[in-house]
């Protein structure tokens, strides 16, 4: 999608959205194109200044709010879990046999190695982001 910012013969000013530079040339050559003001069929593209923006993004805040809810559970679990990397199945399967004292973990596992802990009912779900490395 573009946008143009349009003028008449009368001189109106306004702007309209095209699905390319293309469309635009090719209503205009048909004499689809109306002013919005005074339906005037002599309409061009007028001077317009490119929208470029000065300010710096914030690369610390995610646009999308899922990707807020993920930033807010990655950092959830960080704070109030043990990372315990490659050592995820050991560890886990170590707690539920009371060999290693009860406490929230996270970490990696291969696949079978989790579908293993859940076929021996040991609690686990797969978290939606990748450790980060060295993390705690």
């Amino acid at each position: 999608m573009v946008r143009y910012s349009l003028s008449c013969a009368d001189g109106h000013r306004f702007e309209s959205w095209f699905q390319s530079a293309k469309a635009f040339d090719d209503l205009a050559q048909r004499g689809l194109l109306s002013c919005a003001e005074c339906g005037s069929p002599q309409v061009e593209k007028a001077l317009m200044a490119p929208a470029v923006s000065t300010a710096k993004p914030d690369l610390a805040t995610p646009r999308d709010p899922r990707e807020a809810m993920l930033a807010a559970m990655r950092r959830q679990v960080e704070e109030n879990s043990d990372y315990v990397g490659l050592s995820f199945a050991a560890e886990a399967r170590a707690i539920h046999e009371g060999r290693s004292p009860e406490r929230n973990i996270w970490g990696e596992a291969k696949p079978q190695e989790a579908k293993a802990l859940i076929e021996e009912g040991i609690p686990v779900a797969p978290l939606p982001f990748r450790p980060k490395r060295g993390a705690n």
